[in-house]
């Protein structure tokens, strides 16, 4: 539930953050009546993201097993992209996101058809969060069932509505830079369990074959049965007794990843006058 929380969280807060900074640039500027353009673009945005996520889970129950087995594979391998491509993301555009788009809606509004334009800008900025969370959720759902990751997905998507609403009337004040920084550094280790969970269900979909010796064996220790290993099952992706290669592909991604997310940031260029 945690981890859906925190995704949804994040991911809804990165859209929200993109509407209201729009939204407030709109409005500062005079232009307050492309307020239903902007609200046509994120209405859209989301539509297409709710079909194609309930068009794949519908698709996806009908599989056989092994069948099954390869297409959580298959989505758990897009959610790590997905994941870590957002990451890295953010981290470079964090400092000048608020300048990128303001810009960005004076080219939209700046040409024939601006409203068209602006539709479409909003549009990709929130289909793009909305995509990546279709499928993390897909990769999250088939490792955890129940009702807690639904439940938690649907109270982190309202609470970063609650916080966009209110960045937007200035009622609170977010470190961002901060936010992102440590949601980032725990998304990379939510994205080494999918990677190692890909390994493991590859295996049982027959396509993964080599290095599936046991690695360790914590059954007796720190069992997933157990309390604390559910919730490092749910948060870490942590396996009671997991193989070789799944152990392999967990540090063969968690290491480089973190190497480079914590190199520091190149600092931006400095325009020439």
């Amino acid at each position: 539930m945690f981890v859906s929380f925190l995704i949804m969280l994040r991911e809804g807060l990165e859209a929200a953050l993109i509407v209201s900074l729009i939204a407030s640039y709109l409005k500062r500027t005079g232009r307050a009546r492309w307020f239903p353009a902007l609200w046509a673009g994120v209405a859209v945005a989301i539509t297409l993201c709710l079909a194609l996520g309930i068009l794949i889970n519908q698709t996806s129950g009908e599989f056989p097993q092994k069948e099954q087995e390869l297409f959580e594979g298959i989505v758990a391998l897009i959610a790590v992209a997905i994941l870590t491509s957002m990451v890295f993301w953010m981290r470079k555009v964090a400092r000048n996101i608020r300048v990128e788009l303001e810009q960005a809606v004076d080219q939209a509004l700046g040409q024939r058809g601006g409203g068209v334009a602006l539709v479409l800008m909003v549009f990709l900025a929130v289909a793009r969060e909305g995509l990546e969370s279709v499928f993390f959720l897909l990769a999250a759902f088939t490792q955890d069932i129940g009702y807690a990751p639904p439940a938690g997905a649907l109270l982190g998507l309202a609470t970063a509505v609650a916080l966009g609403m209110l960045l937007y009337w200035g009622g609170i004040r977010l470190n961002m830079r901060r936010f992102f920084r440590w949601t980032s550094l725990f998304i990379l280790f939510v994205a080494a369990g999918l990677a190692a969970g890909a390994v493991r269900a590859f295996h049982e979909a027959g396509l993964w074959n080599h290095f599936q010796t046991l690695a360790f064996d914590l059954s007796n220790v720190l069992s997933t049965h157990s309390l604390a290993g559910t919730l490092l099952k749910g948060v870490l992706g942590y396996q009671e007794s997991p193989s070789v290669s799944e152990v392999a592909v967990y540090f063969l991604y968690l290491v480089p990843a973190l190497l480079l997310f914590l190199q520091p940031a190149r600092p931006a260029r400095q325009l020439s006058h």
